[in-house]
């Protein structure tokens, strides 16, 4: 399927012809295609995306020939705030003999930018640690790599925030297993807290469920109330047992209860979480409890207490896999998630109005 990479505004339809990726005509949510297969190199898995302080928009993924290979590198590409093509990917990170995986970028209340990702150094995730770079010109350049984690099994995949004292808060993970195809029941999330007087990451306790948990996405619903999804453990096979893990924590982050299952099913697949500027909080998720598709998009009006509106804003016969949310300073609503088996990068844009309409009320 050859696929015009470049960043055109397409409509639903013309994302259904292109990709199949079904969505119906005069929609308001856009998905354009980022990049593809061939650039550069097939594998391009999971992609994060940021807003950096001078309008800039910024996508990170990992990429390479396959997810095991030691080819993989962390590449960036820049949408100039104006303009409507991105800039080819280049490497960021890349270390030598070595897997490199999940990057997250993300621009600190003092203008720093921060490059977090994941070095993966046996054989599967569980032997990998969490690296970091910085740049203070807006990720043209970037520092040296640097540990931010040294026990083995840590990863990163979802974006910082910043809580009501200032302090930021890194959402990770320790994944056990040590198999490619199962994540172990002690997989646990957790967070890394940034004081900003010491200058210091610190870990807070780990959540730990039933059957496991990773990759937790976190914002402040109200205050010191924060809250936390988080995919579920175990193995790909569908099972109807399988639901996003909830964590809530009420002192900015520090501490965090157990996690609960939801009634939100999860294919062992990513989710993310933030409060938009309405104050109201959104969830993006695949609703299945066997597949990575639909790519669903739920709004919650009281403060995470129950999600009113819901709406699939993509269908396809493969995978929408691995969301990462954002809110521009403008208000819109950007989504990048892979498709076509972990090749293409898609970039969804909408407004909050966009989901929080009458027809995609939960009834």
């Amino acid at each position: 399927m050859i696929l015009l990479m470049t960043a055109l505004l397409v409509t639903g339809a013309d994302v259904a012809e292109g990709l199949g990726i079904r969505s119906k005509p005069g929609d308001d949510v856009t998905i354009t295609p980022v990049f593809g297969p061939e650039s550069p190199g097939p594998y391009k898995h999971p992609a994060s995306i940021a807003e950096f302080a001078n309008g800039d928009l910024f996508i990170a993924y990992y990429g390479g020939s396959g997810e095991y290979v030691t080819d993989t590198a962390v590449y960036g590409a820049r949408l100039r705030k104006g303009e409507s093509k991105w800039s080819a990917p280049k490497v960021i990170a890349d270390t030598p003999f070595y897997s490199d995986g999940n990057a997250v970028t993300w621009q600190a209340p003092d203008g720093i930018i921060w490059l977090f990702y994941v070095v993966r150094y046996g054989e599967t995730w569980s032997n990998s640690r969490i690296q970091a770079k910085i740049s203070k010109d807006n990720g043209e350049t970037w520092s040296d790599s640097f540990f931010l984690t040294f026990e083995e099994g840590t990863m990163v995949r979802g974006r910082p925030i910043v809580n009501a004292k200032g302090d930021y808060l890194l959402p990770v993970y320790h994944e056990t297993g040590h198999d490619q195809e199962f994540l172990g029941p002690d997989s646990a999330s957790f967070f890394l807290y940034y004081d900003q007087k010491t200058k210091k990451w610190t870990e807070t306790n780990r959540i730990h469920s039933r059957i496991g948990n990773i990759q937790p996405a976190v914002d402040v619903v109200d205050g010191d109330y924060l809250v936390a999804y988080c995919r579920r453990g175990g193995g790909y096979d569908p099972r109807k047992d399988g639901f996003v893990v909830r964590s809530e924590s009420h002192d900015g982050g520090r501490t965090w209860s157990e996690g609960k299952e939801t009634k939100i099913p999860n294919p062992n697949a990513a989710v993310d979480f933030i409060r938009l500027q309405s104050g109201n909080t959104l969830l993006v998720y695949n609703n299945s409890f066997e597949d990575r598709t639909p790519l669903t998009v739920a709004i919650s009006t009281d403060k995470d207490k129950s999600y009113g509106y819901r709406r699939d804003i993509a269908n396809a016969p493969h995978s929408l896999a691995y969301p990462f949310v954002i809110q521009g300073k403008d208000g819109m609503i950007h989504i990048v998630f892979t498709c076509n088996d972990r090749t293409v990068i898609n970039h969804a844009t909408f407004r909050e109005e966009g989901i929080r309409q009458e027809r995609f009320r939960v009834k």
